[in-house]
């Protein structure tokens, strides 16, 4: 008789196992860089985590190197429930979610540790609650890091330096309103786009963090990068509703904290990039220029300031600048 209990308590217990792992849930996660960079570390510590958490409940499986398409189809797809979670910059997301492009102004944030304090605290929640009315769920803001200028014409000190050059930026309103104002010429382009269009002349350069730079190998076709840290640039972990909606407020929970974690690793890494990947940049041939004159490009962008000022109110601004950390 306890023979046949042991046997039959033997039997459920496989076949509970079994039923957990026929329901285990292969998540889709696009993201735009290579599976070495930022994103790729955040997805694998966000994927590991969450593993966890649920008992395997959720797997999943990454789709780098736009291999789902833009940032922009993406967040799309999210939307749609053709792509279940997606890492991407804050750029493309504005056209999403407004509120989110407070954060693309030239020289809002001091430093990592400013930006982290605003984003983490109750500014960066109220943006990220902004989401589900939009048809997106943002679970954590994640990292790209400070953006920096490249260009194949010649080192770039000054705004007027920069002035005339075609420089792709992220189809953004706030990033093209600075440059603008630079005397550059903005060219909004998706980012699986540019590498070929700076190998064929199309545009002169790009702006980006150190580790984008990196991972996306443009010192192959550029030869000047400019330490300009022009615009602290997070990146955001977003899932798309049609999980999201299925969730017990347990498994919710679990998906938050497993996007902290890749958020915390994303961070890590993006600031390991920046510290240590310029040397590399000077190693694969580009000329870096450090002794910017940031005073002169901040002078330069006043017309941006002034319109930015009137399209998110100054009080916003301000709260963003002077938020103690």
């Amino acid at each position: 008789m306890l023979l046949k209990r042991v046997i039959a308590t033997g039997v459920f217990a496989l076949g509970l196992a079994t039923s957990v792992a026929a329901g285990a849930e292969e998540l889709k996660l696009g993201y735009s860089l290579a599976p070495t960079s930022h994103y790729g570390v955040g997805a694998t510590a966000m994927g590991d985590e969450l593993s966890r958490l649920s008992g395997g409940k959720w797997t999943i499986k990454q789709f780098p190197a736009n291999a789902l398409g833009g940032e922009r189809e993406m967040v799309e797809g999210a939307q749609i429930g053709t792509v279940d979670i997606v890492v991407t910059s804050s750029g493309p997301v504005g056209n999403f979610v407004p509120d989110t492009l407070i954060t693309d102004i030239p020289f809002l944030f001091k430093d990592y540790a400013h930006a982290h304090a605003v984003l983490d605290g109750p500014i960066g929640q109220a943006i990220l609650d902004q989401f589900p009315k939009h048809g997106l769920i943002a679970l954590a803001w994640g990292e790209n890091g400070f953006r920096n200028l490249t260009n194949s014409k010649h080192p770039v000190k000054s705004p007027a330096d920069a002035k005339g050059l075609k420089i792709r930026t992220m189809e953004n309103q706030v990033h093209m309103t600075a440059f603008k104002a630079l005397g550059v010429l903005p060219t909004p382009m998706a980012f699986p786009e540019l590498f070929t269009a700076m190998q064929q002349g199309t545009v002169d350069g790009q702006e980006n963090p150190i580790g984008v730079i990196l991972s996306a190998k443009f010192s192959q076709v550029q030869k000047y990068l400019t330490v300009t840290q022009h615009v602290y640039s997070p990146a955001l972990i977003i899932l798309s509703p049609s999980v999201w909606n299925k969730l017990s407020d347990q498994e919710k929970g679990w998906f938050k904290q497993a996007a902290l974690a890749g958020a915390k690793a994303m961070r890590q890494k993006a600031e390991d990039d920046a510290k240590n990947g310029i040397e590399e940049l000077k190693k694969q041939g580009m000329e870096v220029v450090t002794d910017v004159d940031t005073t002169a490009f901040q002078e330069a962008l006043k017309p941006a300031y002034a319109d930015y000022a009137k399209k998110f109110g100054q009080d916003k601004i301000d709260a963003i600048k002077s938020y103690k950390y």
